[in-house]
């Protein structure tokens, strides 16, 4: 008897290289970008199989991405999924003599208390204050607010289990006592495995909208700085390493893999300058 197609693996690299990613627990959003990635290398190689394509045509194409002042962000992300692909994929190893781009190591945008607090009293909408009432208290990625479910909301503890955050980890991060009446009173009216934020149709809340909603409300405060859900989420770092907390802490609320990743905030908390006298003033 003969088995269907979808019994045996696809000869599809593409589709080999999503069903690997997706068993290696990569998030759909890095399977997107990487696909995206590998495609517009295709395109810019004319379209030729990529299993003809060579070390020297790679190089080519990331020279080509440096030239048109695509970032080095955007350049190892690049990088990275056309290594995915040829390496785990194609198992074609090249990628030992093409460098990847440096970062730039740029500090992240904080508000002061001040900004935060201007940032709330504009706030009208009582979904988009507890959204960024979460994103700044809790310290979390817009992507884990949009998917906060009642069941890992712990009021008892006042903590909050944030599931399968960056890299597939769960942690806990600490929530607001000031929020606690409106948690409560979300928990009473939602089933357990309900988010805690819906859009218009009952679905979860797109990432894209939490986006809107910050920018808008920064406008509104007249906050001349980038504004969006991740500088609350460096803001909440910032202010509790300002407020005497233990950085292997903040490390743990925010979920960072690396103490070195969290001692960027180091650099932009005001306690240490604020000591330091300019000569002039001497």
């Amino acid at each position: 008897m003969k088995g269907s197609a979808s019994q045996f693996p696809s000869k599809d690299p593409i589709r080999n290289m999503r069903e690997e990613m997706k068993l290696r627990g990569l998030s759909n959003n890095t399977i997107e970008s990487y696909v995206k990635c590998v495609d517009e290398c295709q395109r810019f190689l004319d379209g030729r199989s990529l299993r003809e394509i060579t070390g020297s045509d790679i190089r080519s194409y990331l020279l080509w991405l440096t030239e048109h002042g695509k970032s080095a962000s955007t350049l190892n992300v690049a990088y990275s999924a056309l290594q995915f692909y040829f390496e785990k994929i194609l198992h074609r190893k090249f990628f030992a003599t093409i460098p990847r781009s440096k970062k730039a190591k740029r500090l992240p945008i904080v508000l002061s208390r001040e900004e935060v607090t201007r940032l709330f009293s504009c706030v009208e909408n009582k979904k988009h204050r507890t959204i960024l009432e979460l994103l700044y208290g809790s310290g979390l990625r817009v992507g884990e607010v949009v998917r906060i479910k009642m069941n890992s909301i712990d009021l008892d503890r006042m903590q909050l289990h944030v599931v399968q955050a960056k890299g597939a980890k769960d942690r806990y991060t600490i929530l607001p006592r000031s929020l606690e009446t409106v948690l409560a009173s979300q928990m009473r009216m939602k089933d357990m495995d309900d988010f805690l934020f819906t859009n218009g149709r009952g679905g979860r809340l797109h990432e894209r909208s939490v986006q809107q909603i910050v920018s808008v409300v920064a406008q509104k405060a007249g906050i001349a700085k980038r504004v969006g859900p991740h500088t609350l989420r460096h803001s909440f770092a910032t202010h509790l390493l300002e407020h005497g907390t233990d950085i292997r802490y903040i490390q743990e609320l925010l979920g960072h893999a690396k103490l070195q990743t969290t001692q960027i905030y180091t650099h932009v908390a005001r306690n240490a300058l604020s000591q330091i006298t300019s000569p002039l003033d001497a």
